[in-house]
């Protein structure tokens, strides 16, 4: 039973030409026990009231439409019908007769469902974030390499980095770690958000850019660089609403990347297999 209505629920399944799912709400409304079309609007126009409830945009998640169909006669006439995404199904089947089996089935079905896209949208956001941090650490380093070729000096490259994020922040890089609450042992940016570890990492590729094409060959001279470039990218943020120092930290880089390896030995674990019943 269970196999079978999971079957008529993606059968029905169809993708725009841009590859969004959705269904049709005439046929969710026969997949749902529901006879006649009148009494499933009812449904449909509480389901936008929830969609809109939720903060979604109505018009993202249903569609209204049109389709001609064959009568009995062989004739044709044009009938109204409805473009649903799988979210909308969601809400749909959460807003219907509690009483039909096929309601229940639906709910959890595409709550569950709904759930898989989200956690996928999550780690979509975690492995952006992860290639976001490696890019910048690399970045540094041939920063870095840089500093030490054209200055002689490795320790110029911990305090032009310290002058870049407070260029960047408007405050001191250990301000920024006792706000965030980063340990004195770890750095600032495995704890930034996505958007502040690309905007270090533009910046510092001007710099190295600029210390090259110019032959920068004191600290003082890559120092207002990296300054210069840092504060730039903070104007372009603060054009932008966004505020780097107002921020929230996000989550220990190394937690993310632990969890996300872990999850792909399980996949590799336990990989889904052709021949499976």
């Amino acid at each position: 039973m269970i196999a079978q209505l999971t079957d008529a629920f993606e059968g029905h399944a169809q993708q725009t030409e841009a590859g969004v799912e959705y269904w049709l709400a005439r046929d969710i409304q026969h997949l749902l026990g529901y006879a006649e079309w009148r009494n499933f609007q009812n449904v449909l126009s509480k389901a936008k009231t929830g969609c809109e409830v939720a903060g979604h945009t109505v018009a993202h998640h249903f569609v209204d439409v049109t389709k001609m169909v064959e009568l009995g006669s062989g004739s044709r006439r044009e009938i109204d019908d409805v473009l649903l995404t799988r979210f909308a199904c969601y809400l749909v089947a959460q807003n219907g007769d509690p009483s039909k089996p096929e309601i229940a089935f639906a709910q959890s079905y595409f709550a569950i469902q709904t759930r898989r896209a989200e956690l996928i949208q999550q780690r979509m956001l975690e492995v952006e974030r992860l290639h976001a941090r490696r890019k910048l650490t690399a970045t540094e380093k041939d920063l870095s390499s840089l500093i030490y070729e054209q200055t002689g000096g490795n320790q110029d490259f911990a305090l032009i980095r310290s002058k870049g994020d407070h260029a960047l922040f408007g405050r001191s890089t250990q301000a920024m770690k006792a706000q965030w609450k980063v340990p004195d042992s770890r750095p600032l940016a495995d704890f930034a958000p996505t958007i502040i570890l690309k905007a270090k990492d533009f910046a510092t590729e001007i710099t190295i850019f600029n210390a090259r094409a110019h032959a920068m060959k004191t600290e003082t001279a890559i120092s207002a660089e990296h300054v210069t470039n840092n504060r730039a990218v903070r104007s372009t943020l603060l054009d932008r609403g966004i505020r780097p120092e107002s921020l929230p930290p996000d989550e220990d880089i190394k937690k993310v990347e632990r969890r996300v390896a872990s999850d792909q030995r399980k996949a590799i674990g336990k990989p889904d297999r052709l021949d499976e019943d």
